[in-house]
């Protein structure tokens, strides 16, 4: 069903706002190039009209914190059918962009800026070259779309395609427009999409659920062992990945760049921080880790927490780690690669864990 927008001033007489547009789709390129947050909160801009050889130009290309690239496509005057299949054209040519290829995107894009250290400083975290463009997805940006189309698109998404639309709407309200967008798709689930497709040999999921525990000053590894959680946040980003868990899933959790740490069977859905409890009292009054404290009560930037009962956690100095151990940056994940398989049959035996 198309997505419709109306929008209404607040007062005693509420007013409708009229619909209103862009005087080009190249001012709504120029925005989303001045604020890349108009798409999303967590992607970072790498590149603007580069030419991919097949005969045309993708509009923008961006970065997740995982590595992961993100194809942005605008419809311009093309129909949506006609972008849809182009955006999935160039896909094709992202999946073989090397690091090196997008280093040189990213110089053609900021001439004055570096990769890795604008990587770091937007993300808080080192960009690990082995894991830069594992994985992509495909942005479509446009104001209608037909509901073929939309068929086409819910088709892929159905069958882990990481596809997603951007439905944008502009109002006029005296001088000034204003800019409202709903995505056809929840981005969390195309985002699990995208980094269940990582590149090499894929086989069916094993059932395991691999979960990456950000260890630093906002959350703390042994509360985590202590009082049975296993947390993220600071961004949708990273909490949208949670909700792939069900009461009863095994996860597997890796501290980035120290190892294995853990196993555990969930024992409850995602609980926002203001609201979780351990041992029946408020959680950030027990726990000495900030768990992003300030943003306590805020939906998108809160700290979450799922209850875990360990099967076997283990200190930080006991972590495994061994070469080709399979490892992500996205919060939670299923994988369908062999290493994931061999990595679980792995801490099974060094764990002790059975099934």
């Amino acid at each position: 069903m198309p997505i419709h927008h109306s929008l209404w001033t607040v007062s005693d007489q509420p007013a409708e706002v009229p619909a209103s547009s862009m005087t080009s789709e190249l001012e709504l390129e120029n925005m989303i190039t001045a604020a890349p947050q108009i798409l999303s909160r967590e992607w970072m801009l790498i590149g603007r009209q580069e030419n991919t050889g097949l005969g045309g130009r993708v509009d923008l290309l961006a970065l997740a914190p995982d590595g992961s690239v993100v194809l942005i496509e605008l419809k311009r005057h093309r129909t949506p059918r006609e972008v849809v299949a182009q955006a999935i054209d160039y896909a094709s040519w992202v999946e073989k962009l090397e690091a090196d290829d997008i280093a040189a995107i990213y110089r053609r894009f900021n001439p004055a800026g570096n990769l890795s250290s604008d990587f770091r400083e937007r993300f808080g975290q080192v960009l690990d070259e082995d894991e830069l463009n594992q994985s992509h997805q495909i942005v479509i940006v446009a104001a209608d779309l037909d509901a073929s189309t939309e068929r086409i698109v819910h088709y892929l998404g159905e069958r882990d395609i990481a596809i997603n639309v951007l439905f944008f709407q502009v109002f006029k309200h005296g001088d000034q427009r204003f800019l409202s967008r709903a995505w056809l798709l929840d981005p969390g689930q195309v985002q699990v999409s995208a980094a269940s497709k990582t590149r090499g040999e894929k086989e069916p999921w094993n059932g395991e659920y691999y979960g990456s525990f950000g260890h630093s000053d906002q959350r703390d590894w042994e509360e985590a062992r202590r009082y049975g959680f296993f947390a993220a946040g600071g961004g949708a980003w990273y909490t949208n990945t949670m909700n792939l868990l069900d009461i009863g899933d095994r996860i597997w959790v890796r501290v980035p760049k120290i190892g294995y740490v853990g196993v555990g069977r969930v024992t409850g859905e995602p609980v926002r921080a203001d609201s979780f409890e351990i041992e029946g009292q408020p959680a950030l009054s027990v726990l000495k880790g900030d768990y992003h404290r300030a943003y306590a009560g805020d939906p998108e930037k809160a700290e979450y927490f799922v209850p875990v009962e360990w099967l076997r956690s283990v200190p930080l100095s006991e972590a495994i780690n061994d070469v080709g151990m399979f490892g992500n940056q996205n919060t939670v994940c299923a994988p369908k690669t062999p290493s994931w398989r061999m990595t679980v049959e792995t801490l099974k035996a060094r764990f002790g864990v059975e099934g």
